[in-house]
């Protein structure tokens, strides 16, 4: 939010989905296939290749394991604690991190001067307590987004995290990490769309969000995400990172939200609603239409960009580009390997636009969700054990009584990371939580909001 940068086939698609691919699908529909080439953008020396980093994660639910799994997969990582006070979910996570210390209070954690990072994976209304005490233990952190429930404690941690000078701060907001994402964010600010007409995003699943145990007490913890107490709903739980990347693009927060919302499957005595509905209007009238729910799973989830000139989908890691039949000719079409189906030409677009490519190049991309999960990840794992790395090298150098200098050296470091490593942090964190609770409040409502810059600033 803070980038200051310029601003009918005769088949059945249910049937078709079944049998072929969604890739398929886009191409004979005439869509023009977008996608990054490589990795996420990383320093290329040696160096690089040898960052490791001792990390503890708090919060072992479903997120928390997925944070696991990744970690496993990271030559970056060494998770050397890891942290759940509901025994049966430390039991079960110790599987992907068998020589890791199982502990039930995070203050150990912390206490544990090897470990130089946390990743916060708790209900979002212990994050503040946690967060604060991880920054003043000197830990690099990683809190997932939301990173609070409250604009009030999403404050707190922002400016917490705002004068720990020698630490990484991350909020979980992983689009801003993805290389699909940052390889459209340039093309997309290009005006290679035309001129900004809307923004649709869907998030569907058939999933109640329930979790039993044997203990009622213990089920109600569980259960977070099922009351307004605890949790910021679907718009701050789901939507959240569609909303983000929105503003991301389009290069400018929301000026209004309007929002609805229904219980209407899971009537189990939970008062959060189970479908959800936010109109967001951006500057220039330009709308993003939202809706998620956990009652119907058809058509998943997916992000349509739309222009005067063409339209950009978003699904499953992967992106095409519908062009509009009067649009004018791109330059670099001209060099994109071109494909026919039925009566339209079908593009793909790779970094390095002069380069041909084929369709298959792009079969193999890892799911969406685990894709932008392991690189907002490793952007944390680099970026923390770089600036560890520079902040030893400094004091071996020069002492620690040179405080200015090391503050001026980390600078200059966070500097390349910005551009090398891409990720969200706690300005990002901090504004895409007042947009989501400001939208969860009018979706409980139905009513509309009118967003004021000033919430947007941490004072």
């Amino acid at each position: 939010m803070n980038d200051s940068s310029n601003e009918p086939l005769g088949y059945n698609r249910r049937d078709f989905l079944k049998s072929g691919s969604f890739a398929s699908l886009m191409t004979m529909m005439g869509g023009v296939e977008l996608f990054a080439q490589s990795a996420p953008p990383a320093p290329t020396d040696d160096k690089t290749a040898l960052l490791k980093i001792k990390v503890g994660v708090i919060g072992l639910g479903a997120r928390g394991r997925e944070i696991l799994e990744a970690f496993g997969k990271s030559k970056h990582a060494e998770v050397a604690a890891i942290c759940d006070t509901y025994g049966p979910f430390l039991r079960r996570s110790a599987k992907f991190a068998p020589a890791a210390k199982q502990l039930q209070d995070y203050k150990a954690m912390l206490e544990d001067k090897e470990v130089k990072a946390v990743v916060v994976a708790t209900p979002t209304h212990k994050h503040k307590e946690i967060v604060l005490a991880a920054l003043r233990a000197g830990k690099h952190v990683y809190c997932e987004a939301p990173i609070a429930n409250s604009i009030e404690d999403g404050r707190e941690i922002a400016l917490a995290a705002k004068a720990a000078k020698k630490q990484i701060f991350q909020a979980g907001l992983q689009l801003r990490s993805d290389p699909q994402r940052l390889f459209l964010h340039p093309f997309l600010r290009t005006g290679a769309l035309g001129t900004w007409i809307m923004c649709r995003s869907q998030w569907h699943r058939k999933q109640s969000w329930r979790t039993t145990s044997p203990d009622a007490e213990q089920e109600k913890a569980l259960n977070w995400r099922l009351s307004r107490a605890t949790s910021t709903g679907l718009v701050g739980e789901l939507g959240i990172h569609e909303i983000d990347q929105a503003a991301w693009f389009l290069n400018a927060p929301p000026v209004s939200v309007t929002g609805f919302s229904s219980l209407l499957k899971w009537t189990d005595g939970r008062d959060v609603p189970d479908t959800a509905q936010a109109v967001f209007e951006f500057p220039h009238g330009v709308r993003l239409m939202w809706d998620a729910t956990i009652a119907n799973s058809f058509d998943a989830d997916y992000e349509i960009y739309y222009g005067s000139d063409a339209a950009v989908m978003m699904r499953e890691n992967r992106a095409w580009m519908f062009k509009e039949v009067d649009s004018p000719l791109l330059s670099w079409e001209v060099y994109a390997k071109k494909e026919r189906f039925f009566k339209e030409a079908g593009i793909v677009l790779m970094i390095g636009g002069s380069k041909q490519a084929t369709m298959e190049k792009a079969e193999a991309e890892v799911p969406f969700g685990t894709a932008t999960l392991t690189s907002a990840l490793e952007s944390f794992l680099l970026n923390s054990a770089d600036l560890t790395a520079a902040a030893q090298q400094f004091i071996a150098d020069y002492g620690e009584d040179d405080q200015e200098g090391l503050m001026t050296t980390l600078a200059k470091v966070r500097e390349g990371q910005a551009s090398q490593r891409p990720a969200a942090g706690y300005l990002e964190g901090f504004r895409a939580l007042v947009t989501a609770i400001k939208a969860n409040e009018v979706i409980l409502s139905g009513s509309k909001v009118v967003f004021q810059p000033e919430w947007y600033e941490l004072g």
